[in-house]
């Protein structure tokens, strides 16, 4: 899983997602339960959604 999918599925949404040349930029926001559960999952290496709501990843646009 990458960080923008790991960022997503702790309840964080993408606000920005570019590529200008061959660098790529992508933004995220989320309050603060969204952060702390997105820092857990990067320190466990695994993202469990929360909430009684599935999610499904979206794949990262590419433009």
């Amino acid at each position: 899983m990458d960080i923008i999918d790991m960022a997503r599925a702790s309840g964080m949404a993408v606000i920005l997602d570019g590529r200008i040349g061959r660098e790529e930029y992508q933004s995220v926001c989320g309050s603060l339960s969204a952060l702390q559960r997105f820092a857990e999952a990067v320190r466990q290496g695994t993202v469990q959604p929360s909430g009684s709501q599935k999610r499904t990843a979206t794949p990262a646009r590419r433009t």
